[in-house]
């Protein structure tokens, strides 16, 4: 049976979790222009995102450019957009949903097993919300990786992991390790024993009845 401990330590877990996966979606650096092989320009980095592709130039200064039309992108993309945008709203609704659920809050105090449930619910929810941004990054990083090893790709156009991946990768762990701690709360039951019998009082005997 878990704690209040533990019940603090998964939602901390699962908030930090959240926040990663905020940052891992705003940032550009989902892959980054590889330089292995031979005649590669090292002059620019070129980054590419959920959102935006940067250039960086070697004196420091980064370009962005937002993606001119949504129905022009990649569905693999638009997907992986979907995903993590699903997962931060989830998110959102699991905090608040493991708030009330928490041990340390006065809400519900009075209903103990429904607050066990509020945070039950809670943690199932960023469950959801960290397998969906695990299943968004791994998906982006498989494709990655295929266009990397791929003979037909030039070789001044592949792409490596960027940090935004490892961030959501390390986020996405982050919440459902914080989202299972959360689920195994549970309200302590109290033990109840049948009601006892009642049985009749003995009378003692003065010996008159008998003859």
């Amino acid at each position: 049976m878990a704690n209040g401990g533990l019940q603090m330590l998964g939602f901390v877990l699962a908030f930090i979790g959240w926040i990663g996966i905020i940052v891992s979606t705003a940032m550009p650096q989902w892959k980054i222009s590889s330089y292995a092989g031979d005649n590669i320009v090292t002059a620019q980095a070129i980054y590419e995102g959920l959102w935006m592709s940067c250039v960086m130039q070697s004196t420091g200064q980064m370009q962005c450019k937002v993606y001119d039309s949504l129905l022009k992108l990649q569905g693999s993309l638009q997907a992986t957009r979907a995903l993590m945008v699903s997962s931060i709203l989830l998110g959102l609704i699991g905090s608040f949903v493991a708030m009330i659920g928490m041990k340390c809050m006065k809400c519900l105090e009075d209903d103990e097993v429904k607050k066990s449930r509020m945070a039950i619910l809670g943690g199932v929810i960023f469950l959801i919300s960290g397998f969906a941004a695990l299943v968004a990054t791994s998906w982006y990083g498989n494709l990655v990786a295929q266009d990397f090893f791929n003979p037909y790709t030039p070789v001044n156009t592949r792409f490596e992991f960027g940090q935004a991946l490892f961030i959501g990768w390390a986020a996405s762990s982050l919440s459902i390790l914080g989202g299972a701690f959360l689920c195994c709360w549970c309200p302590r039951q109290e033990t109840s024993y049948p009601p006892t019998r009642s049985y009749p009082k003995c009378v003692p005997s003065t010996g008159k009845d008998y003859v």
